[in-house]
């Protein structure tokens, strides 16, 4: 492997150590080499923390080998001021004479201007390693700062004979209707973990009732979106506990009390992209959607998706609710998990 591309792997692989903790900041890790040898590295550990390359610095025993060095950095160093200082302050002043970025920044504050000042200063930078493995890592980041809403995944399970579920009557039985196993659930919530916001409709949270969080994984919940036109839900259904922040879109009510906040927004055939610019307003970059079919197949026809993950059961339903359909799309993964099989594509 060529020995630029080595150290940005390490980044990347420093990264993404971040998923699920810095978000709405990218996941980024930084190595400093000197002679062929790792002296310094670090990663964005959590949102309002130190940046990687100021991590990277600090880990350094010896300071005087900075002046030295190559920094490795999988995002364009940021030159603004955030929650921290810029980090390309720190490298000015660490006098770090060469750096090897993934890729620009596409955040309006840095967009090239932290290269543009590293280079005024004298600093040799080299921008393109490992390009694409560095965008597609911060796959939610770019799709949020270029698209301008956030990166979106559709989820779903359906049977062998290609439902998501029988025929129930909201109210019927306030319970899913389980098509895989366990394990497979635990890593839908490894999943719940790793974004910033869970989406259903109004027929999914009454016939299911879910809570929509973090339960059987280690980390944060997302905030969870319903939409409920006319306001069904009471009390009584978990997504108005007020155990997580919730976002209730619907036409009667524009309040927020406590974790809820009610935005009214028109049903009609822009509610989709009104719910875009509102999560883009709110910096919320990435979107879990595990609603009902009416839900997924709406996001599908009017190509509002990025990556869909479809789980395939053993089970034969012999009717009920048809599994959403995508005609085109860019095959991924296609895992066998015992009998039971995990289909990831993208959209093209």
């Amino acid at each position: 492997m060529d020995v630029h591309n080595r150290y940005m792997q390490r980044c990347l692989d420093l990264a993404l150590t971040g998923l699920g903790q810095v978000a709405p900041n990218p996941m980024v890790g930084a190595v400093l080499v000197v002679d062929d040898r790792i002296i310094g590295e670090g990663y964005h550990r959590k949102y309002g923390s130190h940046h990687a390359e100021v991590e990277a610095i600090n880990s350094v025993a010896d300071p005087r080998l900075l002046s030295r060095a190559t920094l490795y950095v999988n995002l364009e160093p940021c030159c603004h001021h955030g929650k921290t200082p810029p980090c390309t302050d720190l490298i000015i002043k660490s006098k770090i004479p060469e750096v090897i970025i993934g890729t620009v920044d596409p955040f309006y504050a840095v967009a090239g201007e932290g290269i543009a000042r590293l280079r005024a200063k004298g600093c040799r930078v080299n921008v393109g390693v490992l390009k694409e493995a560095c965008r597609e890592l911060n796959k939610r980041f770019f799709t949020f700062h270029e698209k301008k809403r956030p990166y979106i995944v559709l989820k779903w399970a359906q049977t062998a004979d290609g439902f998501i579920d029988i025929d129930r009557l909201p109210g019927a039985e306030k319970r899913p209707t389980w098509i895989t196993s366990e394990r497979l659930r635990m890593l839908v919530h490894k999943w719940r973990s790793e974004e910033m916001s869970i989406m259903v409709g109004t027929n999914t949270a009454l016939k299911d009732n879910p809570q929509l969080n973090v339960r059987d994984w280690h980390g944060s919940s997302p905030a969870r979106i319903l939409l409920d036109r006319s306001l069904k839900l009471t009390k009584a259904y978990h997504l108005l506990d007020q155990s997580h922040p919730t976002i209730i879109i619907n036409e009667l009510k524009q309040e927020a009390s406590n974790n809820i906040q009610f935005v009214r927004l028109l049903f009609d055939q822009n509610l989709l992209h009104s719910i875009m610019a509102l999560l883009y307003e709110s910096r919320i970059q990435s979107l879990l959607i595990e609603g009902g079919r009416h839900l997924l197949q709406s996001f599908i026809d009017q190509q509002l998706w990025d990556e869909a993950r479809i789980f395939t059961g053993t089970q034969f339903f012999g009717s009920g609710i048809a599994a959403p359909k995508i005609k085109s799309y860019k095959a991924i993964d296609h895992i066998h998990i015992g009998q039971e099989s995990f289909f990831r594509i993208r959209n093209t």
